[in-house]
């Protein structure tokens, strides 16, 4: 498979997707007020529609904090998250989560999983099958419709979680880590097939990686966190075209802007430790 890595224009337009995600003066504490843990500093940022952005810091600097505070599944102690002008305060339908471990129900087949999201959402069982058969395709995974999540290989689990969340059409992708437990070449198998779901749908997609050559691979824009109480030190752009043409997978983790930006958030990283 072979991906274009000039990301500089983001993925295909959708109009369904045009939505921006603010995160607007957070902060975040735990505990209580005689042994409290601030977890987040103030954190603002905007995430524009179609962007793919790639968080990356050291361990307990708060990314999967400031992305459950995203999806919905907490509120911040201080500051607000809106979607489209609406305030964040529980989990919804324009945000998806995709976890670090496959969430798959052990007694349903992968069609059965992809389709869940549908079925709650009231869609009609044909128009599931469609949907269903869509995303088996993207991801690889028609030839294995009736399997179990047992059946599957680690790599095969995380694909059909994505279908899953992508079923469900959300606004937002949020992504925790979801390469962490994989081995290298499924990994970078992964990734190139996520650039390509990103391009064909237009989602906007939030990723949280410890991999600083993951985040610059797949990112169209970087964020670095600082050891704990997280802030933003670092939100970069990623543009890798070379005199204006695509580069191809197989010269990009070489070619000297891939390496410079991956130096330079490995230099933010542990400049903020």
């Amino acid at each position: 498979m072979t991906v274009a890595m000039d990301k500089s224009g983001g993925a295909a337009s959708n109009a369904k997707h045009e939505k921006s995600l603010v995160v607007d003066g957070v902060r975040q504490f735990f505990g209580t007020k005689g042994a409290k843990v601030h977890a987040l500093s103030r954190i603002d940022l905007v995430i524009e529609p179609g962007q793919f952005v790639c968080l990356a810091g050291p361990s307990g600097c708060g990314k999967t904090t400031l992305l459950r505070l995203i999806a919905g599944f907490m509120r911040p102690t201080e500051g607000q998250i809106t979607v489209d002008g609406r305030v964040v305060s529980k989990p919804g339908s324009d945000r998806g989560m995709v976890f670090q471990a496959p969430t798959l129900y052990p007694w349903m087949d992968v069609r059965q999983n992809i389709e869940l999201g549908l079925k709650f959402q009231g869609v009609h069982k044909a128009a599931r099958g469609i949907e269903s058969e869509r995303y088996m395709k993207m991801v690889g995974l028609s030839d294995f419709a009736e399997r179990k999540p047992y059946e599957l290989s680690g790599g095969m689990q995380q694909r059909c979680q994505i279908a899953r969340v992508l079923a469900s059409d959300p606004d937002f992708v949020l992504m925790d880590e979801p390469f962490g437990a994989l081995d290298a070449l499924t990994r970078e198998r992964l990734q190139e097939e996520l650039l390509t779901i990103w391009r064909e749908t237009g989602k906007t997609i939030l990723f949280i990686t410890h991999s600083v050559e993951e985040a610059v691979f797949l990112g169209s824009r970087v964020l670095v966190m600082s050891r704990r109480p997280g802030k933003i030190v670092l939100d970069e752009p990623v543009d890798l075209a070379v005199d204006g043409q695509r580069l191809p997978v197989a010269e990009l983790r070489s070619a000297p802007a891939f390496v410079a930006l991956r130096d330079k958030v490995r230099d933010a990283i542990q400049a903020s430790m």
